[in-house]
């Protein structure tokens, strides 16, 4: 049997730490090959040797039998390797054109000529219906757009092999069955395509075969067909995993969180991002914004928090008016706020675990005195809060958080926000990137938090967790709410009309 890809054997270490530990992946020509684990069980580690950005220790691979040595992303390219990341790598103040040439551009005379690189870009947006504008700029498209631009880039260098490192993490349902057509479509066309996911549902829906991870070590590849999804859920977290939501009845309290008339409007933008929202959120209840990506859930979450200022109307907090205050002062208030962007507003890279856990309580009398930190005290907060949320890491408390998996990172954002105790918790898309056990571990929180008499607003894209988390849905449509919907007495498909803007609620 003649696989297109081989990696035999493969170790590679990290300070404290073995990411692959002797694992070996074979993929043939013109398969989707799921790559499925935990969170840090290895996956991306194991792309980015095959990638070229990380040297393995030992092990070798082939590349239609032969071997092979990697040594950087451009040599993956010459392989004809692709790889769109978990995290884009994307220029964000170029355009979608310029991204997709970047390394590979025509020049005459020093000159970069665009004329042909827009023909093919247009070309290959256009067979396989990735309709991305190439003058648009990154900044100002939807993360599923960003990550059409990283398809195109892969495909505009005629790579055959091509990796997607949990693509559908950022993506909408309409946009994630776009993708898996455009996968099926790829295959189709003799590429081979190696898919890293921790969601059952898409690798039941597009691979041929399956090799699962656990903990670095490799456990078994097998066919999809023919394995249930329970059975690929506990080979991947080494235990039985509860698929289904368990929570009883929501008991809803007085009001938390109450948010009249609100609209926002940008600077030098012609139309209101967010138009006269108005919404309560009680204590003991799990209230969801949903909604398609870029319909105003990140401007409202960003009003709410204090990251902008409303144009117009107000948010109070247990009856505070607290629209004009700082992010801050919102949190001391009893505001707590799992953001959507871990990385951009949720932790500081390069600071360590415990520097990270004591962000929203440094400045207490608890943990300084006189403007210096408590370092002992803040080490004893750190190994608490890593105990009791499982936060795993290779040097505890010191680990930079840069070096920690996706997953492990927004387990420790959960952690801090929870841990300060607040009335109010806003989770924005918190299990996104997240595996099935992580996912359970964190809906598990947020509904005991609901049970401990806390408000939770939870903004969500994935219906499922919109369906069976939620004691309330609203749905957000091109910034204005157009339903308020009870999960018990609607199906997935009618909550999808209403994120297309096809179907609006009455009496709202």
């Amino acid at each position: 049997m003649e696989y297109v890809i081989e990696m035999l054997n493969i170790t590679k270490e990290f300070p404290g730490i073995i990411a692959n530990d002797d694992i070996t992946l074979q993929v043939k020509q013109g398969e989707i090959h799921a790559l499925l684990g935990e969170n840090g069980a290895g996956k991306s580690t194991l792309m980015s040797v095959l990638f070229g950005l990380y040297q393995p220790e030992k092990g070798m691979i082939k590349i239609k039998g032969e071997e092979v040595k990697i040594k950087n992303p451009n040599e993956a390219n010459r392989y004809a390797i692709g790889m769109v990341h978990q995290h884009f790598k994307l220029v964000h103040n170029f355009t979608v054109l310029e991204n997709i040439v970047l390394g590979v551009e025509e020049t005459n005379k020093g000159i970069i000529k665009l004329e042909n690189a827009r023909k093919k870009v247009l070309d290959l947006s256009h067979r396989y219906h990735l309709n991305v504008d190439p003058d648009a700029l990154i900044s100002d498209i939807t993360v599923g757009m960003q990550q059409r631009v990283e398809i195109l880039k892969m495909l505009f260098r005629d790579n055959e092999i091509l990796i997607f490192d949990e693509p559908t993490a950022v993506l909408t349902p309409q946009e994630i069955s776009e993708l898996m057509k455009i996968m099926k479509e790829l295959v189709r066309e003799g590429k081979s395509i190696i898919f890293i996911t921790h969601k059952l549902n898409e690798i039941k829906e597009v691979a041929d075969r399956c090799t699962i991870l656990r903990k670095g070590r490799y456990i078994d590849t097998v066919d999809v067909a023919s394995t249930s999804k329970e059975e690929l859920s506990e080979m991947m977290v080494g235990r039985k995993v509860n698929l289904t939501v368990e929570k009883q009845e929501a008991s809803p309290q007085q009001t938390i969180l109450k948010v009249d008339h609100l609209s926002y409007r940008p600077v030098h933008a012609h139309k209101n991002v967010l138009t006269n929202i108005s919404f309560e959120a009680r204590a003991g209840e799990i209230v969801c914004i949903a909604g398609i990506d870029g319909n105003g859930q990140t401007e409202l979450v960003y009003a709410l928090t204090g990251m902008i200022e409303a144009t117009e109307g107000k948010v109070f907090l247990k009856d505070k008016d607290i629209s004009k205050e700082s992010v801050r002062q919102r949190a001391l208030d009893g505001m707590a706020h799992i953001p959507e962007d871990r990385h951009k507003h949720g932790l500081i890279l390069d600071y360590n675990l415990s520097e990270n856990l004591i962000l929203k309580n440094y400045f207490d009398e608890a943990h300084q005195k006189h403007g210096f930190i408590n370092f002992k005290r803040m080490k004893e907060d750190a190994l608490r809060l890593i105990d009791k949320f499982d936060i795993r890491s290779g040097q505890q408390d010191k680990t930079i958080v840069r070096s920690m998996s996706g997953g492990n990172q927004q387990k420790a954002i959960v952690a801090r926000e929870i841990d300060t105790n607040a009335d109010l918790l806003i989770a924005v898309q918190p299990t996104r990137g997240l595996d099935v056990g992580a996912i359970e571990y964190i809906h598990k929180q947020l509904i005991e938090q609901r049970d401990q008499g806390k408000a939770v607003l939870l903004v969500s894209l994935e219906l499922d967790e919109v369906m069976n988390v939620s004691d309330r849905i609203l749905v957000m449509y091109e910034g204005e709410i157009v339903a308020n919907l009870n999960p018990k007495e609607i199906t997935t498909q009618e909550l999808g009309l209403y994120m297309a803007g096809s179907k609006r609620g009455e009496g709202l």
